[in-house]
């Protein structure tokens, strides 16, 4: 390490920037040896969501949710959804030409409050670069009546950070992106952190764990499904949504997949033996409800965002279990 480096602590990557220098993600600088997240406060996305958008299907089905975002990421997926906030960096004025006006953790829970909202959801571009202000704004929103924090990531934060935010995360979806070569080949990361993090979020038990897998036709392959489902089932996983992919970003001239092969690709995802198993981006009809595992009573019939809400409200979820045999279902009902 030079003299005048510093270690960024946010993410597994532990970026050594000398003054001046910019981390991976784009956001976090070494500022006069003092690491900074040069986007703090830079809300570049506001909006209501139902909860099975981001998607959480565990999580208080039917609520709704206000979901934030800023900028940056330490990942460079290049089929990202998101690519115009999340590849962005800072020395740029700002993602759309323009400098961002700043809001305070505390406005913002204002606004959740306002919106008779109590569930905050960290999201779109990746909370680990600029989790200062997730972590911020989630101990005010701890303080909010039955508020919740809802974190949608890539799963790669510092084993140090995910220590602070086990305290205040209340559910996780983490995508879960391929083998050691996918993340090699398509997302300039690892898979060995994210899997880490997750078996330690999933060990700890305090938050709700639901991990996504977008499926990627004629790069993924129904061995490469078999093998992640087992590891994702060793870390103790219980839902698990698997989604189409469609073109974007760099790869816009790349087939979107086709439902057959997601059916395939979701029945090879049975064999996990993971109990929750869900179909994204998708017509499909057998992987959207939400069944018992014990006694297989269709608790949840669908997750549309459009769906009957006294359905998700829990009629036949009663203080978190079956309705029919008692049996506890996983989440937050």
């Amino acid at each position: 390490m030079k003299t005048d480096e510093v270690a960024c602590s946010f993410c597994f990557q532990h970026c050594l920037l000398e003054e001046g220098e910019t981390g991976t993600c784009g956001v976090r600088k070494n500022l006069n040896g003092k690491v900074v997240t040069t986007v703090y406060g830079e809300v570049i996305s506001a909006d209501v969501d139902p909860i099975e958008k981001k998607p959480f299907y565990h999580v208080e089905p039917g609520s709704r949710t206000l979901s934030v975002a800023l900028p940056g990421c330490n990942f460079s997926c290049k089929f990202c959804q998101n690519h115009t906030i999340s590849q962005y960096n800072h020395s740029q004025i700002g993602y759309s030409g323009k400098k961002q006006s700043v809001t305070s953790p505390q406005k913002l829970v204002e606004l959740l409050v306002e919106s008779k909202l109590n569930i905050m959801s960290y999201t779109y571009s990746d909370p680990v670069v600029w989790q200062d202000y997730m972590l911020d704004t989630a101990r005010l929103v701890r303080k909010v009546e039955k508020g919740l924090n809802c974190m949608v990531t890539n799963g790669s934060m510092s084993t140090e950070s995910l220590i602070v935010m086990l305290d205040y995360i209340d559910a996780f979806n983490i995508d879960v992106k391929g083998d050691e070569e996918f993340y090699h080949t398509y997302c300039r990361g690892r898979l060995s952190p994210v899997l880490h993090n997750l078996e330690r979020i999933c060990t700890d038990g305090r938050a709700v764990v639901e991990v996504t897998t977008l499926v990627i036709e004629g790069i993924h392959s129904q061995d490469d499904i078999f093998q992640l489902g087992r590891r994702l089932k060793n870390a103790g996983v219980q839902v698990w949504h698997l989604s189409r992919f469609f073109p974007a970003y760099k790869m816009r001239d790349w087939l979107e997949t086709s439902e057959v092969f997601l059916h395939d690709i979701l029945q090879t995802a049975l064999e996990s033996g993971i109990p929750f198993i869900y179909s994204g981006n998708s017509r499909e009809r057998l992987f959207v409800s939400t069944c018992c595992p014990k006694c297989g009573t269709v608790l949840i019939p669908s997750h549309s965002y459009s769906g009957d809400a006294g359905v998700f409200s829990g009629k036949r979820i009663q203080d978190g279990k079956c309705f029919e045999c008692g049996n506890p279902i996983y989440g937050l009902f």
